[in-house]
């Protein structure tokens, strides 16, 4: 038993080295200067640390990465808020109210999981022109707060069935509303799952590429995956500043994560999701 659990562990470590070695690489290629670039390996620590990378990035003139920064944290906030309370209320329903149809529409819900972007991209497009949204970030979030997404609704559901529903039952001797059940009830046992559901939110909106480029024009409303991209168009072949962009550009996901870790790891444990 424990060589089988010391087994588990090796694989574990050098599961987790193997994919931390891109971060690793990119982390000591933006602390190195030009020249020790061309002449050691990408794996070898910086000989001669410097900072000047970053200060190089943040104060382009061409891409202003701090404007980038609070147009995709606006957009990312709104965004994720809107996911966790919509599909909350949409589990909720799911999991604890009979209505007649409900499993049925369950499973319409869960074919839409199925569908590629690619088909609803130009009815989606459509849709938000004759809205006169084209050029602005409505179309980043808003639609976030009418539903949530399948999947978030599918986890959350399966965590809420997960709960006693002696809990409702006993709220509702005492004069309980659904509403009442479910913001004093479900929703404070539930912070595992919303927390889960809130990392996989934040992680999709702010490394979003392909909506910021379809429905944003103007420079200063983009966000920081089209700025990096021009960014990147216009220093091809330097790679200590392409790297330090792009450390930047992570790291606070990897806040975010390291933030959220038990939550997100109970969140998934917890909702019956191998």
């Amino acid at each position: 038993m424990r060589l089988s659990r010391l087994l588990t562990v090796v694989a574990l470590v050098l599961a987790s080295l193997v994919f931390l070695t891109p971060f690793y690489m990119s982390l000591m290629t933006a602390l190195k200067t030009p020249g020790e670039i061309a002449t050691t390996s990408n794996l070898a620590p910086p000989q001669n640390l410097t900072w000047d990378n970053f200060r190089l990035v943040l104060t382009n003139e061409n891409v202003s990465f701090f404007k980038l920064f609070f147009n995709t944290l606006f957009i990312a906030v709104a965004a994720t808020t809107g996911v966790l309370v919509s599909s909350s209320v949409v589990a909720y329903a799911f999991a604890r109210v009979k209505f007649p149809g409900r499993d049925r529409l369950f499973i319409v819900l869960l074919g839409t999981m199925m569908l590629p972007g690619i088909v609803t991209m130009i009815p989606s497009y459509l849709l938000f022109k004759n809205f006169g949204w084209i050029n602005t970030n409505f179309p980043l979030w808003v639609p976030a707060w009418f539903g949530g997404g399948a999947y978030n609704i599918f986890l959350l559901r399966q965590f809420f069935m997960g709960i006693p529903r002696e809990l409702d039952e006993a709220a509702v001797i005492d004069g309980a509303s659904h509403w009442t059940i479910f913001s004093r009830v479900i929703t404070p046992l539930s912070k595992p799952a919303l927390a889960t559901v809130g990392v996989f939110a934040v992680i999709y909106n702010w490394r979003d590429f392909l909506g910021p480029l379809i429905y944003l024009n103007d420079s200063d409303k983009q966000t920081l995956e089209l700025g990096l991209s021009t960014f990147n168009s216009l220093n091809s072949q330097q790679w200590n500043l392409l790297m330090a962009g792009s450390v930047l550009v992570l790291m606070p996901l990897v806040v975010v994560f390291f933030l959220g870790q038990r939550y997100f790891v109970n969140g998934i444990s917890m909702s019956g999701i191998k």
